[in-house]
């Protein structure tokens, strides 16, 4: 067995201690996004509540858009809310925890500074969503996607997992994840504190 000296040993502690760090940066949600600044989400680990932070370590997400629940035939998505914090609920009729939760994502889509709302409706009938918004006097639009595509916008996230909620900061990048139901006093101070990051950070409508 070859013997290695000391600047070998030395080069061979490098080596190990740089495979562990990125190990370990693989596993933790700041580095749950690739080179390409584009969101990818990372299997938390047993977490139902994620942040991303500094805001340099957020990913964007794509083009995520779809049909308007509200307004059929029309287009709703993410775009429609430039320069706002964005708090997008996964959501269907069918779910026993949404029925409690649409009232507290209307009281942030009321309440909150330069904030909306965007529920992302999957699995369901139409018009017993229609019915489950108009029921409980929602103003907040959702994407009508029964199958859960535009979810492929958020890469890697868990289509099964509902109701779940993804708060995108002013730049649209992701900011917290919450894989299981919320309130408005959860989400409110996460979208204050995103609400006041400087607006310089923020992008240009149009």
């Amino acid at each position: 067995m070859r013997s290695v000296g000391p600047a070998g040993a030395g080069r061979v502690l490098l080596t190990v201690l740089a495979a562990m760090l990125l190990a370990a940066g693989c596993s933790s949600t700041k580095d749950a996004v690739d080179s390409a600044d584009e969101f990818q989400f990372v299997a938390p680990g047993g977490q139902t509540r994620i942040t991303y932070e500094p805001a340099e370590s957020r990913g964007r997400v794509g083009d995520l858009a779809g049909d308007s629940l509200l307004r059929p035939g029309t287009q709703v998505g993410v775009n429609s809310y430039p320069g706002q914090v964005v708090v997008i609920n996964i959501w269907g009729s069918w779910c026993g925890p949404c029925r409690t939760e649409a009232s507290e994502l209307q009281f942030v889509a009321d309440n909150a500074r330069d904030t909306a709302v965007l529920g992302i409706d999957v699995r369901d009938d139409r018009q017993a969503a229609q019915d489950f918004a108009r029921d409980r006097g929602l103003t907040y639009d959702s994407i009508y996607d029964f199958p859960g595509r535009t979810l492929t916008a958020l890469s890697g996230y868990p289509r099964n997992v509902v109701p779940s909620t993804i708060v995108l900061d002013r730049r649209h990048r992701v900011a917290a994840v919450f894989l299981l139901p919320v309130g408005a006093s959860d989400l409110m101070p996460v979208v204050e504190r995103l609400a006041a990051e400087p607006a310089a950070t923020a992008p240009a409508p149009g």
